[in-house]
């Protein structure tokens, strides 16, 4: 179920809400606390309603082993729970790879042989990351004991159980234990409902629309077609405001959600298109992620710790696993090492005390940043390569015809076409359309706060410029497209 469909909305979220609210007055927090249980499970079943014994399962096997790990740790005998925590997160490692990235290790050990075609159970990426934090903090004393009740509804809690944010133990069980859980609060649920509707408005009406864009050139490119200049940046452009929108938007209904049901989820994006640098840029996106990789992988791997060239290598695999956990591709562990390549030139770059002004930095990390998507989205390496020639011009500059003949000098640079076949609509005025649209993109995400830093009135007016269109686009839209996160 996607939060942007009919179904939940007019449905499962009222529903849930109304039944939480109800049973928390009538009978109190616990039971309140097992209809969230339950709803989360519906919801997780509405997907596909096998899957849910393996959710459940999973939150058993990890509670109870959670548990010994607790009581070892309190007892003093550290050698055992390191050894049961190392099989505990082997087991969650073992099945995610089972079901992610088995037909990817096949492939690639024997290109030939037959795709086992295992379907990938949804959130397993995230429910597994939420699980092993839990045991990881359980080794370390790091969380209070809890019943297994509490412990279900935080892997399972439907706002954050599909993409995130990645939250640890301590920060929300202690939320869904407080006596106030169940009550109805009024500013809670009209902060969480401004915020999930506003969160609403950047899916369906700003990355749904660029989504249309970035599209048209990557399927191109995927097919094997030439792009010229225009067509491959734009494409490349478009998808970098749809992946933001669409998980920015993302973040903003689960926090809303959550918000709704009386607890706080921390922030997960922080203006990320506004960084003047590529470590800055992973303070700011997807916040809760780049925590779990350096408190869970960077920092157990050694971090700064053993010198600045073992302090490198560490970065460079951080994102390297970082990458083939968004996806089992190459594409993906190619991602993964262009960030690293990244953070490490910028890592020598201050260790010289070398400085860029502002403007120039954020460019450059804007450029670097938008460079890398293109293999994050590109259907392979052929069609990465066939974006990034596009890009470099390969292909030459064309432009539409009737532009060229209003402004003779573009005919210096770019040759005149009847219409641009892999950009917008293909029609004679996609290409001001296309880039009128992507000026007033680009401007939300560089000029404008994000939607937690705006003051109350400047919500309340992108709320008003938004509501409209995103009521259209949820009733009369031909098709729900799901969140981009939701493939991970």
């Amino acid at each position: 179920m996607l939060f942007h469909s009919q179904a939940f909305i007019l449905g499962f979220l009222p529903v849930c809400l109304g039944g939480f609210f109800l049973l928390g007055r009538a009978a109190g927090r616990v039971w309140g606390l097992r209809w969230l249980v339950a709803a989360s499970f519906v919801f997780y079943a509405w997907w596909r309603p096998p899957f849910v014994l393996l959710l459940g399962a999973s939150i058993a096997a990890n509670y109870l082993l959670g548990r010994h790990l607790l009581g070892l740790a309190r007892s003093g005998r550290q050698r055992a729970a390191r050894l049961w925590l190392a099989g505990g997160v082997a087991a969650n490692l073992i099945l995610l790879g089972w079901f992610k990235y088995a037909d990817f290790l096949l492939q690639t050990i024997a290109p030939g042989a037959p795709a086992l075609h295992l379907f990938l159970p949804l959130a397993i990426s995230f429910f597994t990351f939420q699980q092993i934090m839990f045991l990881v903090d359980s080794a370390r004393c790091d969380r209070q004991d809890t019943g297994p009740l509490p412990y279900a509804a935080f892997i399972a809690f439907f706002p954050h159980l599909i993409a995130g944010p990645i939250v640890r133990p301590k920060e929300i069980i202690p939320q869904l234990t407080s006596p106030g859980l169940a009550r109805p609060d009024g500013d809670a649920l009209s902060a969480g409902l401004m915020l999930f509707l506003l969160g609403l408005a950047k899916k369906l009406v700003l990355a749904d629309t660029f989504g249309g864009f970035a599209d048209r050139g990557f399927d191109a490119a995927a097919a094997g077609e030439a792009l010229t200049f225009f067509e491959a940046w734009y494409a490349a452009l478009a998808y970098a405001l749809q992946i933001y929108f669409d998980f920015s938007g993302y973040s903003d209904m689960a926090i809303g959600l959550a918000r709704m049901l009386n607890v706080r989820f921390p922030l997960n994006f922080d203006s990320p298109y506004q960084a003047t640098s590529i470590t800055d840029f992973w303070r700011r996106w997807h916040m809760t992620l780049s925590r779990f990789l350096r408190g869970y992988l960077y920092i157990p791997l050694g971090g700064n710790r053993a010198g600045e060239r073992r302090r490198l290598v560490n970065l460079m695999l951080t994102m390297l696993l970082g990458g083939l956990w968004h996806g089992a591709a190459w594409t993906f562990v190619l991602w993964g090492g262009l960030h690293g390549a990244f953070l490490v030139i910028h890592a020598a770059w201050r260790r010289r005390g070398w400085c860029l002004p502002r403007l120039p930095a954020q460019a450059l990390t804007l450029l670097a940043v938008t460079l890398a998507w293109v293999p994050f989205r590109a259907d392979g390496m052929a069609a990465t390569w066939a974006m990034l020639r596009g890009m470099a011009g390969a292909n030459g500059i064309a432009l539409p015809q009737m532009l060229v003949r209003a402004m003779p000098p573009l005919g210096w640079i770019a040759t005149g076409v009847p219409v641009l076949p892999h950009l917008g609509e293909a029609r004679t005025l996609s290409f001001p359309e296309v880039t009128v649209c992507l000026l007033v993109g680009w401007t939300i995400v560089l000029a404008l706060p994000n939607v937690h830093a705006m003051s109350e009135r400047m919500r309340g007016w992108s709320l008003t410029a938004g509501f409209a269109l995103s009521v259209q686009a949820l009733f009369f839209a031909p098709h729900v497209a799901p969140f981009l996160y939701f493939q991970f």
